[in-house]
């Protein structure tokens, strides 16, 4: 038995020699790469729960009655030698407290696309002319929307906090290892 277990011991030292890892060089390596894969994870999960956030934050706005007034695909070229983008343009009409109000969102970040199908696709529940429900910031009625985001950041944040627990753990394994 002891013999399997100097066997074992020196194959693995061939990986890992075996004195790092309780050695002080090692134990601030290990506490330094858990702090980093913590940080790191603390870092995503942050980006998840802002972006959730702000897909939240447009369901508690006003939900009005508004109209597609004009919907088209826009071209642009962020430069002179680059590929054509393609934009979703839609502007709508509101009333907000007895002010008329023109919309031009349909959700808060628009994202154009190389590919003006996929805009026109994104288009077509937006006809000229179809009566719809618009969402209305109270705080800045200037502010709408036509559609809610996403809340599959929420769904995600699983991920990112594995990184966390597993950077926690080896910065624990680190700080309790004694030589």
């Amino acid at each position: 038995m002891e013999h399997m277990r100097r066997l074992v011991k020196a194959s693995l030292g061939f990986i890992m020699p075996i004195s790092i890892s309780s050695s002080l060089s090692g134990r601030l390596w290990l506490g330094g790469m858990g702090v980093f894969i913590a940080c790191a994870g603390l870092a995503f999960t942050w980006v998840l729960w802002t972006a959730w956030q702000r897909a939240e934050e447009t369901r508690r706005w006003l939900p009005l009655p508004c109209r597609i007034i004009s919907s088209r695909v826009a071209q642009e070229r962020p430069t002179p030698n680059s590929n054509p983008a393609y934009r979703a343009e839609v502007k709508y009409r509101y009333i907000f407290k007895d002010h008329e109000m023109t919309g031009t969102k349909i959700k808060r970040v628009d994202i154009p696309s190389q590919h003006e199908e996929v805009v026109q696709q994104r288009l077509s529940p937006y006809p000229v002319g179809t009566e719809l429900t618009c969402y209305v910031n109270p705080a800045q009625p200037n502010q709408a929307v036509l559609k809610h985001d996403t809340r599959a950041a929420l769904y995600s944040i699983w991920f990112p906090g594995l990184f966390v627990v597993g950077g926690g753990g080896m910065l624990w394994s680190a700080l309790r290892r004694r030589n």
